[in-house]
């Protein structure tokens, strides 16, 4: 089996899935843009070969590179980068050389699009915010006359909250048709509510191999624009409801072998023709692992390997791992360089010790959405884990 892998090296735990693919006999074959001898050991020794651009952004090098692949190694199995900003590529380059292993160019749309994610979640019986396509003042305002403020606008494709705003009054709708993107946007009801995640790897048939929820703060947007410190943390254990409505999602969708996010509001305050406190609504769905280093936080959560079981669902299209029966929280907590915090970095170190998982540097472009500094480690209890962040969190 031949897998060409894109972008291997970011984000950097991802030389993980490379290596679990080798050790399942497939030939990992990566492109990217960094150079070959900056690649981390371990992603070196997972691929077969590497071929390196100057920028994955032009198509025509994508072509060659594959074109190179599919004539020294024959026809390519699987395309695929697990990043949400190369899904359209990927599916792209698996439509122009015939590989039916993922999804293609004419359906990747119902994966990008937050309006056209609708339908599919009506189909699935989830119900979600009600939806706006922005075109003019006058029409937005109709719709506020029935949703009423305040609202979020954020680009119809898009990735996190880049570009997206809460609008709560007239003053500022002015000033947003004022300054109107170019790109598409949509105008969505605000709703109360916590970000909880259904997290899977699915097969052939999208049924799940892998399950996994995850809860995040209620606004990434306010994380960016306001320069919050991020937390959230990966569950011991899933509700019922929202395991049913992943899974009802995943076939609407028809999310089949993937690695699957579906971000879900949990409400904290009633909504009319929504539900109650307490209930699932469909937020969006993204068709690749959840950001940062979360993949590795399920597994020190499940005390599995997240990345063995998509190389299983890949070369045999079912799960080999064996569960283990260990459920604990995972919990991310960061700091942000700019602000001053009551307990310092080593404090942190001493009071939480072999607990403490993972402790590094953010890199420069997930500083804005995940901080500078961060520490993730294991909890036993809800308690444990709220009880780390407001340690890790307490700004003097």
């Amino acid at each position: 089996m031949n897998f060409v892998f894109i972008s291997p090296q970011f984000p950097r735990t991802y030389w993980n899935f490379c290596d679990r693919l080798k050790r399942n006999g497939v030939n990992v074959l990566g492109i990217g843009d960094t150079p070959y001898d900056e690649l981390p050991v371990e992603l070196k020794s997972s691929l077969t070969e590497y071929y390196r651009l100057d920028t994955l952004e032009d198509y025509d090098q994508m072509l060659r590179a594959i074109g190179f692949f599919t004539f020294k190694y024959g026809k390519i199995d699987w395309i695929e980068s697990n990043n949400e900003y190369w899904l359209e590529q990927d599916a792209r380059l698996r439509t122009d050389f015939h590989v039916t292993t993922g999804v293609q160019a004419d359906e990747v749309g119902r994966f990008k699009s937050k309006s056209g994610m609708k339908q599919y979640y009506r189909e699935a019986g989830v119900p979600t915010a009600r939806c706006h396509k922005v075109t003019t003042i006058e029409a937005a305002k109709a719709f506020l006359s029935e949703v009423g403020y305040p609202v979020i606008v954020k680009p119809d494709v898009g990735v996190g909250a880049t570009d997206t705003w809460r609008l709560d009054g007239e003053r500022a709708l002015d000033n947003f048709f004022a300054n109107l993107p170019k790109a598409p946007y949509v105008m969505e009801e605000f709703i109360e509510g916590d970000i909880c995640s259904y997290d899977a790897i699915t097969d052939a048939g999208c049924s799940p191999l892998f399950e996994s929820m995850t809860v995040w703060p209620p606004s990434i947007m306010d994380i960016v624009l306001e320069q919050r410190d991020l937390a959230y943390y990966v569950a011991a254990q899933m509700p019922e409801p929202l395991r049913r409505l992943g899974r009802a999602t995943v076939k609407a969708f028809g999310a089949k072998s993937r690695f699957v996010h579906m971000e879900f509001f949990r409400l904290t305050k009633a909504r009319k023709g929504l539900g109650k406190v307490g209930d699932f609504v469909g937020l969006e769905v993204n068709m690749r692992p959840a950001g940062g280093y979360t993949p590795d936080m399920m597994n020190y959560a499940h005390s599995t390997d997240v990345y063995q079981i998509w190389a299983d669902m890949v070369s045999a299209n079912r799960r080999l791992l064996p569960e283990r029966g260990e459920d604990h929280f995972c919990v991310y907590a960061s700091q942000r360089d700019c602000f001053t915090y009551r307990h310092s970095h080593q404090e942190i170190l001493n009071r939480y010790g072999e607990r403490i998982v993972m402790c590094e540097r953010m890199p420069e472009i997930n500083v804005a959405q995940m901080g500078n500094q961060m520490y993730t480690a294991h909890a036993a209890t809800q308690e444990e884990t709220e009880e780390f962040i407001r340690f890790v969190t307490d700004r003097v």
